[in-house]
């Protein structure tokens, strides 16, 4: 049998409609003698005379007959089989948005999988999953609760996540106690909704001090002017984890605990298509623990990742 190709199943299948060689050499756009010889050669791999033929006539042999209905269903599985690879290797388009953090690989993740179009509108974490929620996106790198999943018909897998650092003046890069660090909340609720409920949630449960802006300034140069004139380290977002820090300010490790932020990869609960569905496989089957779920680790409540 390992000499058996699907393309001699299709040329058994087309002379036993046919019961021609002439006939189904022509269907098959081949010539006859070849159709002839690649027949004997599916014979001799598969052990059995397929066709009893003379110069005049051409019948199915008992074991063609029998064969016959099963090669049809192997070849219908074949092309079931291509139509899906296909489909998976990009032919269909998935649009992906996100805040400011995609996986480094996220490319090499996702070829062969989907035709990826990610989103080139950067938007905060509860624009980015209502927009997957209206389907104006397919996937969603964002910060979501277990709430807007529930109340958008949402679902989310864990594809990232940053451990928070606080930023100081000074030389000091030891670590820093939770409750001995400031945590910023922005008037700007439209641009910082998510991360004011973050803010709260961390400052609720480790006494960290919520301190409340109205200049934008959880991340950028506003950022660092509140560290220049707080007396207490304070909390770096997401947004300026990879921001470059000016001179004299220094990063600090959050302990007791150490705090997480997670990226989910949102979809939508009723979501069926292959492409997106073996996307969301590619970019999230080894992403892995991440040290979240450490016994030093903190999510908020509602996070959909905690434990």
């Amino acid at each position: 049998m390992t000499g058996v190709e699907l393309r001699q199943l299709r040329y058994f299948v087309a002379v036993a409609e046919e019961l021609n060689f002439g006939r189904a050499a022509a269907r098959l756009l081949i010539a006859g003698p070849s159709l002839s010889q690649q027949i004997k050669a599916l014979e001799r791999d598969l052990g059995v005379q397929l066709f009893d033929r003379d110069r005049r006539s051409v019948s199915l042999t008992p074991a063609g007959s029998a064969l016959l209905p099963h090669t049809r269903d192997l070849l219908e599985r074949a092309e079931d089989l291509q139509r899906r690879a296909g489909r998976l290797s990009g032919s269909e388009p998935v649009r992906l948005g996100y805040v400011n953090w995609l996986p480094p690989d996220l490319t090499a993740r996702a070829a062969g999988v989907a035709q990826l179009h990610i989103d080139a509108w950067i938007a905060p974490s509860h624009t980015q999953a209502a927009r997957v929620a209206d389907g104006s996106l397919d996937l969603a790198v964002c910060w979501v609760r277990t709430e807007d999943l529930e109340q958008r018909g949402l679902h989310a897998r864990l594809i990232g996540a940053d451990r928070l650092y606080a930023v100081a003046t000074g030389d000091d890069t030891s670590d820093v106690v939770a409750q001995d660090t400031v945590v910023l909340l922005d008037d700007d609720t439209t641009s910082w909704s998510s991360w004011n409920i973050y803010a709260e949630l961390l400052a609720r449960d480790t006494g960290a001090r919520a301190v409340q802006i109205a200049d934008g300034g959880v991340t950028g140069p506003a950022f660092f002017d509140h560290v220049r004139r707080s007396g207490r380290p304070v909390i770096n977002c997401p947004k300026g984890q990879t921001t470059p820090l000016p001179p004299a300010l220094v990063r600090r490790p959050i302990v007791a605990p150490e705090v997480y932020w997670t990226w989910s990869l949102v979809r939508r609960e009723s979501e069926n298509r292959p492409a997106v569905l073996a996307l969301i496989d590619a970019l999230c089957n080894r992403v892995g623990d991440l040290g979240i779920h450490t016994p030093d680790a903190w999510l908020p409540k509602g996070d959909p990742h905690r434990n």
